[in-house]
């Protein structure tokens, strides 16, 4: 975090986001230049123009977000870094190498602008690592009460690896599914500072750039990853779900093999969540070719997948649906829930 150390907030004359600040006139331009565009400066957003000319060769994913968290700080990270990540995972799910993003703040009249620099710093940070460009974006205010803070939009940009072929039309009976790492704790830790609540350990959000960890498993492994997903909202239940439902087979899973911090599960029991539908933003779920071994191996040599296990088998019994075995012998159906465990919750 030593990038944190080396961006101080600058000396300002305004202490608060106002409404002038989104008018478009002198205020709007002193928190861009005092901000924005020193921060994140980079070719493309030095023109200071309305979009960025970009040269774009071969297949391109393209992805857009919003990001509407509640609380903007929270242990681990920020809306902002939380911005950059998921708009890179999306990328990299895609089997793309993330290059450039567009980034829009909405910022509600009162916000402190030592929590807006905050914020800007940990894209800074998140970008740096991801290695993307921030190339484009807008800054608008809105009254006092008529926003929560600040909402972050996304668009991303980046070129398909070559030897990517990303698609749920892949998907055979006997792939193997695979987990990067462990589940629920963002929205734990969104859900321990949200209700003040103390746990006996620091549970911190898994938020992190997921691009290169999965462009290094594009170079080695290619066509063998037929489908990648990040279980966000919903959890990795929705997400499993959703696959089975879209390619007609079935999916079988073994409870003891889901990785989860023994914290982070005593938290699920204590509050009445399942964990395996809490967001995260930090992991992936693979459906690979039904030798996967090394791909583990590979995942557990790196900081993002160090806790990576293959936690269940497609199957062409039970098409659409998806099964757990528990601890027991015993099984039940993972189903879509009705509603939202965890509201604002990225």
């Amino acid at each position: 975090m030593a990038l944190r150390l080396d961006c101080p907030l600058p000396k300002l004359d305004f202490d608060v986001i106002t409404l002038g600040h989104g008018s478009g006139g002198l205020l709007t331009r002193k928190l861009l230049e005092s901000g924005v565009f020193d921060l994140l400066k980079n070719d493309h957003l030095n023109e200071q123009h309305d979009g960025a000319l970009l040269d774009l060769t071969g297949r391109t994913a393209f992805t857009t977000d919003s990001f509407v968290i509640s609380p903007i700080i929270f242990p681990g990270g920020n809306i902002g870094e939380l911005a950059v990540n998921g708009t890179v995972n999306d990328l990299a799910m895609c089997g793309a190498i993330p290059e450039f993003l567009s980034l829009s703040f909405i910022i509600e009249e009162g916000l402190p602008v030592e929590e807006f620099w905050e914020v800007l710093v940990g894209i800074k940070y998140a970008a740096g690592i991801a290695g993307v460009q921030v190339v484009t974006g807008d800054t608008k205010v809105v009254e006092r009460g008529k926003g929560d803070k600040l909402f972050i939009n996304t668009t991303g940009l980046g070129q398909v690896h070559e030897k990517a072929d990303i698609s749920v039309n892949n998907i055979r009976a006997g792939d193997k599914i695979i987990l990067s790492g462990e589940v629920a704790t963002h929205g734990i830790a969104i859900m321990s500072v949200r209700q003040g609540l103390e746990f006996e350990t620091d549970i911190q959000s898994d938020t992190q750039s997921l691009g290169k960890v999965v462009n290094d498993l594009l170079g080695q492994f290619g066509h063998d990853i037929h489908v990648l997903r990040d279980p966000t909202r919903g959890g990795v239940a929705t997400v499993l779900k959703e696959i089975a439902t879209q390619s007609g087979l079935g999916m079988e899973l073994d409870q003891k093999n889901i990785p989860i911090n023994s914290g982070v599960e005593g938290a699920c029991e204590m509050l009445g969540l399942d964990p395996l539908y809490v967001a995260n933003e930090g992991l992936f779920v693979g459906i690979v070719d039904p030798v996967a071994e090394d791909m583990i191996a590979m995942l557990r040599d790196t900081e993002e997948g160090k806790n990576a296990q293959c936690i269940g088998t497609v199957t062409s019994n039970h098409p659409g649906q998806v099964v757990m075995k528990s601890p027991v012998g015993g099984k039940r159906v993972l189903n879509l829930l009705p509603g939202e465990q965890l509201p604002r919750i990225c």
